[in-house]
């Protein structure tokens, strides 16, 4: 019998260990952070870490960090590429210019809405629960002058999708929370032009069953300032140890989700695809690596552990190890993925372009590598 671990998990729990009395206690956690912080009904400033089906916030929300936490880096100066399916802001029907006014509108958003935020600071934990339709998506949007700051980066969601289909998050600034963007349950939303900076954990998580979401042209950087090991630029789904807590104790099928156009810089993964997804697209990202390996197993610009993604167009350089890795955390996963057109310089790494560990993939021959050969068997087909 062959039993897979998922590496950060293992290490998740043996860091995790407290001998209290003479006793070992196990404070479990995995690549989500250990498990998240969640949220009720409330939002804006008030907005706490309760789960959006009630009970506490489980104990790595109060967890520090110290000594595991990145320090803020300068900001990130590469452009955002230019390409297709980006989506402008109508004409607004309403406008805040405050945190309570964001709150208030957020709240009370209907389809069809159109919320602008003034250049100013928000601050506060956003949540949104209502969904607007695929006619009628809700809006809201700003400038990288519109600030939602969550006032530090040990607690809490900057802004919170929970439950709430087709929003469109527009061009505004995301700062100095535990995460940044999540997504649960959300489902045809998409998340554009945003600027998501210093922050605890990861910049922009969907799960919990989030399917067919865009993550498109934004800048994602100084992640994993409370974790470094948990700084993920994008995260697609929920690590096999969180699917208890996260998806019912099932596979977190956040499926068929977009990310394309982002430029990003981030102590994790730039973008970490978790098994049990499916059928997502990785296209023409820009990876900066200069900062990943804040855990020793944060060696690539992406992990692919899900199935039948496309990763195409992408570009990176720096990186500690190698520039793509496939995993198979359970048996049949990370199989089915096709790698076409990225352009990988490994400026230094020890690995290869592309890590298929397992197989089951294909490599296409036209992924260009400088700094090292473009797969461990030396193979493209």
């Amino acid at each position: 019998m062959t039993i897979k671990i998922d590496v950060k998990f293992l290490v998740g729990l043996l860091v995790g260990a407290v001998v209290v009395g003479g006793l070992v206690f196990l404070l479990v956690g995995g690549d989500d952070g250990g498990g998240d912080p969640k949220h009720t009904g409330s939002t804006g400033p008030a907005g706490a870490g309760t789960a959006p089906g009630g009970g506490s916030a489980d104990g790595d929300e109060g967890d520090d960090g110290k000594g595991g936490g990145a320090q803020p880096g300068a900001a990130l100066t590469l452009p955002v590429p230019a390409g297709e399916g980006k989506i402008e802001c109508p004409k607004p029907t309403r406008t805040v210019t405050d945190a309570a006014s964001l709150e208030a509108a957020v709240k009370g958003a209907q389809p069809g809405d159109v919320i602008k935020m003034n250049a100013g600071r928000y601050e506060g934990k956003f949540v949104a629960q209502t969904s607007g339709t695929e006619q009628q998506p809700i809006f809201l949007c700003g400038d990288k002058d519109a600030v939602i700051d969550g006032g530090g980066p040990k607690k809490g969601y900057a802004f919170h999708l929970n439950k709430a289909d087709y929003w469109r998050l527009i061009g505004f600034t995301v700062q100095n929370s535990q995460k940044g963007v999540m997504g649960d349950t959300t489902n045809g939303s998409i998340i554009q032009g945003l600027e998501v900076h210093d922050i605890g954990d990861e910049a922009v998580h969907l799960r919990n069953f989030s399917t067919g979401n865009t993550v498109q042209y934004n800048k994602l950087y100084n992640t994993g300032l409370r974790r470094e090991k948990f700084g993920e630029g994008v995260y697609l789904g929920s690590a096999e140890s969180n699917w208890t807590e996260n998806s019912g104790g099932k596979p977190d099928k956040s499926d068929n989700n977009v990310v394309r156009g982002n430029v990003i810089r981030a102590t994790a993964e730039a973008i970490d695809v978790k098994e049990g997804t499916t059928g997502g697209k990785i296209l023409n990202n820009v990876f900066d690596g200069s900062a990943t390996g804040g855990d020793k197993h944060n060696d690539s610009w992406v992990d692919v552990k899900g199935n039948n993604y496309l990763i195409q167009g992408n570009k990176g350089t720096k990186t500690p190890v190698d520039g793509f890795q496939t995993h198979e955390i359970r048996p049949g996963m990370g199989k089915g993925n096709v790698f076409r057109g990225n352009t990988i310089d490994l400026a230094g790494g020890k690995g290869v372009g592309i890590n298929d560990t397992k197989g089951g993939n294909t490599i296409a021959c036209d992924n260009k590598v400088t700094g090292g050969p473009l797969t461990t068997k030396g193979k493209c087909g």
